[in-house]
């Protein structure tokens, strides 16, 4: 699915570029939507950046060792250290730049880095509240199924001891949970459908990608990477193939430096 390239990055050792901080599963393939997200913007922006690879079980020592902040912060106000986080040094490389959460990341890669805009002008709060609905609601029912799929899919070393937990064997349970997730994929191809006579309907904005079309494909990679055969066989068919075209609209940014 990826490709793997150096010729973006190919600077010398000494020359600043951003750093992207990834979590590996057992194939090749990056697989964890919220970092995909990120991932196509630097890809969009042609932006130059690295990848440093953190096991699961790695993530939390290794971000509270370069300083970055939590990307949120339980109930009982502890932090929580997530991935996507980036290291910029390019600005200022004697204090860089680190930054969590996708959502800023995002805020923070339009702001600094506008050429090539992932928000066209006068979309930035739509596209916030798309993004929003994509992670709060559409993704919702995907996670009984993808979680656990997930855990299963880590390096042996990163496993939780019982990465079965709470997963759906075949049958009735799982083939309900899959009708759940159908439901969200036709509300939102209701939705999009509007745009079908602005552009070829498959794009939030209608003609070209944005923010909120990578928000999206991000879930369908990550479909795609942990259940190829049981998910994404069924929803690259969904909706008269809408979901396919629109993982191809994005092909073009999902190179892996």
């Amino acid at each position: 699915m990826s490709r793997y390239h150096s010729s973006r990055s190919s600077h010398s050792s000494t020359t600043p570029i951003i750093t992207l901080y990834d979590t590996p599963g057992q194939s090749p393939q990056p697989w964890a939507p919220n970092i995909w997200r990120i991932r196509f913007i630097l890809n969009y922006k042609r932006l130059p950046y690295r990848t440093k690879w953190v096991e699961f079980q790695d993530i939390e020592a290794t971000l509270r060792s370069i300083g970055a902040p939590p990307s949120s912060r339980r109930s009982d106000g502890r932090p929580v250290y997530t991935l996507p986080v980036i290291v910029d040094p390019t600005r200022n490389p004697s204090h860089p730049e680190i930054l969590s959460n996708p959502n800023n990341i995002a805020e923070y890669l339009e702001t600094h880095y506008p050429a090539r805009p992932v928000f066209p002008d006068g979309s930035r709060a739509m596209q916030s509240l798309f993004v929003h609905y994509i992670q709060e609601v559409f993704a919702k029912p995907l996670l009984p199924i993808m979680v656990p799929l997930s855990a299963r899919g880590l390096p042996e070393r990163s496993q939780p001891p019982v990465s079965t937990a709470n997963s759906l064997p075949p049958g009735p349970q799982r083939e309900r949970a899959w009708q759940l997730v159908k439901e969200q994929f036709d509300f939102l191809a209701s939705i999009l459908d509007k745009n079908s006579g602005d552009g070829d309907g498959v794009c939030a904005m209608g003609h070209s990608v944005s923010y909120a079309d990578f928000a999206l494909c991000s879930v369908l990679l990550w479909i795609e990477n942990m259940a190829p055969h049981d998910g994404w066989a069924r929803i690259r068919e969904w909706n008269g193939g809408r979901w396919i075209r629109l993982r191809e609209k994005c092909r073009e940014y999902m190179d892996v430096y």
